[in-house]
């Protein structure tokens, strides 16, 4: 695997300039950006489903829990990249969603520039374009099925997993998604990440973060990495301080700080 700059006084952008100011607008909607596609990769959906079997109708979604930050976080997203936020499941949920075909279309070029990684969104973004290009439902019935076809094979092709230069500012929006800061009362606070299948990203994140912790297997194909050195999780809240958090999950890390410390 190969390494990645240790330094997080500044984030790569995919043409290998160095971004330090987000106060810089270009710098901070290149930020938004890489962090979304990490949030997608976490918590989002591509999806593309067909209206009575008449027409096909193609929708990116992220969909959190209602609370203000998640739902400030969202609205910062829009701005940048378009979309909508509303408020769902009687006000239990908060969507960021996009329905139309055009805005679809505008918004996936996002992915030219920065990739999804983990395998379920490489694919469902594979889905989406092929039934952007034949948009016959017949189509659609018969390839939906084969939806996830790849996905394996892009797991083992994998195995040997370079970080691209997007990394820090989607790993952030991944942490969004899957991190966990835990305080315990003992005061063996910890930081976790787990995902289904992808490994080789369970693994890239402990080359980051230079850990020596074992990436376990708890059930079936959950990875899941958790870690309890201070010096380790000081290097983990220095990242997402300087590739900062925008929703839930800056609070929590807010409160763990204080603990730490």
């Amino acid at each position: 695997m190969a390494t990645t700059d240790s330094s997080l006084s500044s984030f790569s952008t995919n043409n290998g300039h160095n971004v330090s100011d987000l106060s810089d607008n270009n710098n901070y909607n290149n930020y938004i950006k890489m962090f979304w596609v990490g949030l997608m990769d976490g918590d989002g959906s591509i999806q593309v489903n067909h209206w009575r079997e008449k027409s096909l109708q193609y929708r990116l979604i992220i969909k959190l829990s209602n609370i203000k930050s998640n739902y400030d976080m969202l609205i910062k997203i829009a701005k940048v990249i378009g979309g909508t936020v509303r408020i769902t499941g009687k006000g239990a949920d908060v969507i960021w969603v996009v329905n139309k075909k055009q805005e679809v279309e505008e918004i996936i070029k996002i992915y030219d520039i920065y990739p999804p990684l983990t395998s379920k969104k490489i694919c469902q973004l594979a889905f989406l374009k092929t039934c952007l290009t034949e948009t016959s439902v017949k189509a659609y019935l018969i390839n939906r099925k084969l939806k996830y076809s790849e996905q394996l094979t892009i797991i083992k092709s994998n195995i040997n997993f370079i970080i691209p230069s997007y990394f820090k500012g989607w790993l952030s929006g991944f942490i969004e998604a899957e991190g966990c800061f835990s305080i315990r009362k003992a005061n063996n606070h910890s930081f976790s990440i787990g995902q289904n299948d992808d490994i080789y990203l369970i693994n890239a994140i402990k080359q980051y973060f230079e850990v020596t912790n074992k990436v376990r297997n708890p059930y079936d194909k959950f990875y899941f990495l958790e870690i309890y050195k201070k010096e380790a999780l000081l290097k983990i809240i220095a990242h997402c301080t300087n590739y900062p958090l925008l929703g839930e999950k800056l609070e929590s890390l807010k409160k763990f700080n204080q603990k730490l410390i």
